[in-house]
């Protein structure tokens, strides 16, 4: 591997219109701080940026909804995520904001200069525009009835209800979110970066230049690229973000996508006057900690963006992490299925290191994976207290027992003592390796090693029974376990930061370069630590029923809110509904369409045809046990375009109190084309 002079860590800036949770933690800010941390102990030149993502129209539907400005609802978040991130040892070295005017300024230069070059695309689009408020609007500013299941409050962009992408003008009777009015169409300007124009390099640059990349991010890149790039917009007919800054561009910002990540180079500026030393010199290496939801945008955007731009270094790697889920569940902000960082730390004050330890114990490296309380409790009990607790407070309190804290002068050692001494550096080097390559979830398995070498060697030792005939032996017992206590306070500083905090002042040492790890001399005889006192204490079954309790009620008030009938649509004539050709059919084919998750490309035979139809229920069923079922489909529904798909009619489902689709189908099986009436 390339030896680099410094390093650039990234961290994707969490959106500002809501709290952290584990999710987060565990899927991008526990791993960026493990590995920022690791490189600061080796002594490299690091950084470690992130802040806040402050634009976008999810903030002003809250601020509109709450009846404040966007200022006051980033600025809210702001502070709370801020404070999170300290409270649990996210050592960033700049937390700052894409509401800076220091980012304004830097995401104006960067846009200028792509357009002064010529990179961009200018392109006149029809979009639907309020003539009440006097704006255009955003996807999510307008609603309307989903031609897919009749949900009337699907958004512009998507119904949440059966998960189906949708463009506006896909809606029936749209209106607006801000006037309640019908909107027309109007042509606007916009500008656009033409990513089709870069993808041949783009394909040779990821697909042959990183193969070492993990494999969730390297797939999900190959499956963008083999589906062929698009040109993206660039702005957005928007009163809230960075103007965009060119003549005839009033009403218009920079789109979200491209303004959030020029945030790293803005945070770096206001860090330090040295900004661009991180950015432009070869010799730097940046790495992008983000979620699967982000590889895309820093794997093929970002970087696309910065080679138009041309003066920039790009991603050495980008080790992205898959989706925590929640007790079997999805975390959700809108259900509030969610453990949230500053109500963790009310309901277990100065557990800020068990949290860290079971997210990165059980992180979704490669494939999503499931935090349960009974899990957090165990590795709690049975990890940290039972097995690192347990062996550095059995060494402290023996060696005060014999020695009034003095580490010992060791004897001749015996083979045994020299294989456990041995195991030190190669705990070390096991550890090392799996950080190189962010397999931290294994990296802390092996730290963890250590410390149950250390409980095995007291075990077999005996110290407490060998001091009564042989006091020389118990010193170098007693040597080697503390040489063991001292490499585990370098070796799971960058997981356990607060614990790690304790132990070296219970050793009565100061921070440890990396490099001293493996070492059988780091506390030298005649060294004073103190007895310490219990590093870590358990979780009580009392508090863990707390817990899932208070997740049961809010599982029960979702289903409570969900199994209310929906209000009667409005009346429809029997004309109207006769319309309508339901007929019996079955599916012969099914696949899941690319690049998303929740549309379903089904071949049906409708008994009058076969015929393609896209559906949103990927949540629902896999596209393996789809084959065979009977349906109902509405035939003579207008043909329409999704995905690039024609879809030609609607399958008919049920939506049970839980959520779950269920096929609508006649009791007895019927020929395929019977018309349901």
């Amino acid at each position: 591997m390339k030896k680099f002079k410094r390093h650039l860590i990234t961290s994707a800036l969490p959106y500002a219109n809501g709290p952290i949770h584990i999710g987060h933690l565990a899927g991008v800010y526990v791993p960026s701080d493990i590995y920022t941390r690791y490189l600061r102990m080796r002594g490299e030149d690091v950084i470690s940026i992130c802040g806040s993502d402050e634009h976008g129209v999810p903030i002003t539907l809250k601020a509109r909804r709450e009846g404040i400005t966007p200022q006051e609802v980033v600025d809210r978040y702001h502070e709370l995520n801020k404070k999170a991130f300290a409270d649990f040892g996210i050592a960033f070295d700049i937390y700052s904001r894409t509401s800076n005017s220091i980012h304004y300024e830097t995401a104006s230069e960067f846009f200028r200069k792509l357009y002064d070059q010529g990179e961009f695309i200018e392109k006149t689009s029809s979009q639907y525009y309020d003539e009440e408020a006097g704006c255009f609007l955003a996807d999510r500013y307008i609603t309307g009835t989903c031609p897919h299941c009749g949900n009337e409050n699907a958004y512009g962009d998507q119904c949440e209800k059966c998960g189906t992408s949708l463009s506006p003008t896909d809606l029936i009777k749209p209106r607006s979110t801000i006037s309640g009015s019908a909107p027309v169409m109007r042509d606007t300007l916009h500008w656009y970066l033409p990513l089709d124009r870069y993808e041949p390099w783009i394909r040779k640059w990821i697909l042959d230049d990183h193969t070492e990349w993990k494999t969730n991010v390297y797939g999900q890149c190959k499956s963008w690229l083999d589906q062929g790039l698009q040109p993206r917009a660039v702005s957005r007919d928007l009163d809230w973000g960075v103007p965009v800054p060119v003549e005839g561009a009033e009403g218009k910002v920079l789109y979200v996508w491209f303004d959030a990540p020029i945030g790293y180079i803005s945070a770096t500026r206001e860090l330090t006057p040295d900004w661009e030393k991180y950015w432009k010199d070869p010799e730097t290496r940046m790495i992008h900690f983000i979620g699967k939801d982000n590889i895309v945008f820093h794997c093929i955007i970002f970087p696309a963006m910065l080679k138009a731009e041309g003066s920039y270094i790009l991603p050495d790697n980008v080790p992205a992490n898959e989706f925590l889920n929640l007790e079997n569940d999805k975390i959700s902000t809108s259900r509030n299925w969610a453990v949230w960082l500053h109500e963790y730390l009310l309901d277990f004050p100065g557990k800020q290191d068990s949290l860290r330890y079971a997210l990165c114990a059980s992180a979704p490296e490669t494939k999503d994976n499931d935090f349960t309380w009974k899990e957090f409790q165990a590795r709690n009990n049975n990890e940290l207290v039972a097995i690192l607790g347990n062996f550095v407070n059995r060494t402290l309190v023996l060696t005060n027992n014999y020695y009034n804290g003095e580490v010992p002068a060791p004897g001749e050692m015996t083979d045994y003592d020299r294989e456990t001494v041995s195991s030190i550096m190669t705990c070390r080097q096991n550890v090392e390796s799996n950080l190189e390559a962010f397999r931290f979830r294994q990296a802390l398995a092996e730290a963890m090693n250590l410390a149950r070498l250390g409980n095995k060697y007291l075990a077999d030792t005996e110290p407490w029974k060998v001091i009564r005939t042989d006091p020389d032996r118990v010193k170098t017992i007693m040597y080697v376990s503390l040489q063991i206590t001292a490499n585990l306070a370098i070796l799971l500083e960058p997981f356990l930061p607060f614990s790690m905090d304790k132990l070296r002042g219970w050793l009565g040492i100061t921070g440890r370069h990396w490099n001293e790890a493996g070492r059988s001399d780091l506390l030298a005889p005649g060294h004073v630590v103190s007895a310490g006192e219990l590093m870590f204490s358990r979780v009580e079954d009392a508090e863990i029923d707390r817990q899932i309790k208070k997740l049961l009620d809010t599982r029960k008030a979702n289903e409570k809110s969900e199994a209310e009938a929906a209000p009667q649509k409005e009346d429809v004539t029997f004309d109207e509904f006769t319309r309508m050709d339901i007929r019996t059919a079955t599916i012969l084919e099914a696949e899941k369409v690319p690049k998303t998750t929740k549309l379903i490309k089904l071949k049906v035979d409708t008994g009058i045809d076969v015929r393609t139809i896209v559906s949103g229920i990927a949540e629902h069923f896999t596209a393996e046990e789809l084959p065979g079922k009977s349906i109902s489909v509405i035939v003579n529904l207008a043909p329409r375009m999704i995905k690039g798909i024609e879809s030609k009619g609607m399958v008919l489902l049920a939506e049970d109190e839980k959520g779950k689709l269920v096929f609508m189908v006649p009791e007895e099986k019927i020929k395929n084309g019977s018309p349901i009436k």
